[in-house]
């Protein structure tokens, strides 16, 4: 009866693949090699599961190249914006940056992109993408993303499907092996991941570890404290590092400026290649948002990324006293945030995994007003909320539900060019793995029918 009442709700494809699962024995078979295939590949979150579903994202090819084109001309207003902050001053000023993090944005990386590899956080509503978040730093998930694939090409669900359709699975963390390449220039033989020790994203550097040693690098990984800077070389004891995979925050590393300086140095220096490089933190600020949708600063961008702005990027505003504008109509920014707390999210400039977000709709009025004071006297964003969909996934608790579960659409881009996407799961309004809710799932393109 569950399963029913949810296959309603899905699309013809999505209620081919739970079908398929009602099937004798599929079902039971499928959960067997999804769990016994996180077991031996590690595809955990410390010591969670990354994935409960055993159906994929899919999708099709049109809803994909929506996905990239909205993707790769929104990377482009981001260009646009990132060479203006560099230029000028007073629109840093904006950002809110500390000193040492304007001194290390404007610091040579020694390669073009800022970012050469992001992740752009989204809902599609209605057939439109809307994205409330640019993944500068260090975008997460990559190698989760491409194990899970790995396990699902074997659930015998996903087999007795491709009977019907052809599904063509978004892979991207051979692509960051590419980005890492091309940033240093010239061939190199040691790549250090570096993140403090004793998180819950071990997994993954283990795994992005495998990949680059399979191609014949030396990888290791280690944390700040580890590294020692001498002679013009980033070491780590006595090896010699080329290119440091960046998966710690440049927030974090100023919190502890004496053991970061190692790696800071060399890279102020240039002697080492660090992607993401630590300009990235000018982008990664939620206020590059604001940036994009305050219409005071639509003449940086083209009229095609301002048409993509507007249709792709919610109203988003930096908290402040004054006025600014709302559908055409200028109002009281304070006094607009109080008002319209149902359709309001205020977000920390600077935090991640979810961290010190206030949805309006989830707290009364009394704590949303507290928030908002706090606010004022710090660094926030206000957003305006997007819809979130929904869509019925069947789900491994003590047996498999079947349960309509809200789901964002995240793709990573390249140098600029969409490749692979990040996609999570969960039954609270705030979809992040990081912040205890949620969980992956890879993506399939629906290429069409056998």
């Amino acid at each position: 009866m569950v399963a029913r009442a949810a296959m309603s709700k899905g699309t013809s494809v999505v209620a081919a693949y739970h079908a398929a699962l009602e099937r004798p024995g599929v079902a039971d078979a499928s959960a067997a090699v999804l769990t016994e295939g996180q077991r031996e590949a590690r595809a955990v979150f410390g010591d969670r599961p990354l994935c409960v579903s055993l159906r994929p994202n899919l999708v099709s090819r049109r809803a994909l190249a929506a996905y990239t084109a909205a993707s790769e001309t929104l990377y482009g207003a981001f260009a646009r914006l990132e060479k203006a902050l560099l230029a000028d001053e007073v629109l840093r000023r904006e950002l809110d940056l500390d000193p040492e993090e304007e001194r290390l944005a404007l610091a040579d990386p020694g390669f073009g992109a800022s970012s050469p590899s992001s992740r752009l956080d989204g809902f599609v509503s209605d057939g439109v993408i809307r994205y409330v978040e640019y993944n500068a730093e260090s975008p997460a998930g990559m190698a989760y993303n491409d194990v899970l694939v790995a396990i699902f090409d074997r659930l015998p669900v996903l087999q007795a499907f491709r009977k019907r359709y052809r599904a063509r699975p978004l892979r991207a963390a051979r692509r960051q092996l590419t980005v890492l390449r091309r940033a240093h220039g010239k061939r190199f033989r040691t790549i250090a991941i570096v993140d403090w020790r004793g998180l819950p994203t071990l997994a993954e550097f283990e795994m992005f570890q495998r990949l680059f040693e399979a191609e014949g690098l030396r990888a290791i990984i280690c944390a700040p404290e580890d590294l020692t800077y001498r002679r013009g070389r980033l070491r780590r004891g006595d090896v010699a590092i080329d290119v440091v995979y960046r998966r710690v925050l440049l927030s974090e590393l100023l919190g502890k400026r004496d053991i970061a300086r190692p790696l800071l140095d060399a890279y102020v220096a240039g002697d080492v290649t660090v992607v993401n490089s630590l300009r990235a933190k000018l982008l990664h600020k939620k206020m590059s948002l604001a940036l994009l949708s305050d219409d005071r600063y639509a003449s940086l961008y083209s009229p095609v990324q301002r048409r993509a702005i507007e249709k792709h990027i919610p109203w988003t505003r930096k908290v402040r006293e004054g006025h600014t504008t709302y559908e055409g109509k200028t109002v009281d920014l304070a006094e607009f945030v109080i008002k319209e707390r149902e359709r309001l999210v205020l977000k920390p400039n600077d935090e991640y995994g979810g961290k010190g977000v206030i949805l309006g709709w989830t707290v009364d009025q009394h704590e949303w007003e507290q928030t908002l004071l706090t606010a004022l006297t710090s660094s926030y964003v206000v957003q305006e909320k997007v819809p979130v969909p929904k869509e019925p996934f069947p789900v491994l608790l003590d047996r498999m539900h079947f349960l309509d579960l809200s789901i964002d659409c995240d793709p990573y881009l390249f140098w600029g060019t969409v490749g692979g996407q990040l996609t999570r799961l969960s039954s609270s309004a705030l979809l992040n793995v990081t912040a205890g809710a949620g969980s992956v799932v890879p993506t399939y393109v629906i290429d069409g029918s056998t």
